[in-house]
């Protein structure tokens, strides 16, 4: 086999999906390796991860065998090694060179899909969790109709200091009372 497959992508595209997971939500990466929580958050963004010939389990088995047996992470050439193990389960009936090459092209120029997502979802989150008109209980009374907050009035209970115990129905009516003996 002289030439590769059709639509072949370079290890360097590969090289590229691998550093930009690598690095992802982890500040001080420097790219060479990667966690197995990024290799997992990678198989489900490139969609490795099908949910019907492979599964987050066998993503999880594939990457602790490939990886060193103290080692936490794997480098590229174990990432490799992993994706050349994942690459004929994930395409069934295709030989291993294509296959990997079909599971390269799914990485290829591929980056963590959560880019610019969060903000979306969070907005409705949000507002949901800040309308104070959907506030029950305690935490009603710490707002006015319109939204505003009460400040200390909305959170400490102010002394009734009128003498009559709290709750109770007749208060201030005790002078009539008197008046009338």
């Amino acid at each position: 086999m002289g030439s590769m497959a059709e639509g072949s992508v370079s290890v360097e595209e590969v090289e590229t999906a691998f550093k930009k997971f690598a690095i992802h939500g982890d500040t001080k990466a420097t790219g060479k390796e990667m966690n197995g929580k990024n290799f997992a958050k990678l198989c489900k963004d490139c969609r490795i991860i099908d949910g019907k010939n492979v599964t987050a389990t066998d993503v999880d088995i594939v990457f602790t065998k490939v990886k060193s047996k103290t080692a936490r992470v794997v480098t590229f050439e174990q990432f490799s090694q992993a994706l050349s193990e994942l690459a004929p389960k994930r395409f069934k009936g295709k030989g291993q060179e294509e296959a990997l090459q079909q599971l390269y092209s799914l990485l290829a120029g591929k980056e963590p899909a959560n880019v610019g997502v969060t903000k979306v979802a969070k907005a409705a989150a949000v507002d949901r969790l800040t309308d104070t008109t959907k506030f029950t209980g305690a935490h009603k009374e710490r707002f006015d109709e319109s939204g505003k907050g009460r400040g200390k009035a909305g959170r400490e209970d102010i002394p009734d200091a009128s003498g009559y115990v709290s709750a109770y129905k007749g208060k201030g009516t005790y002078e009539e009372k008197v008046k009338e003996a």
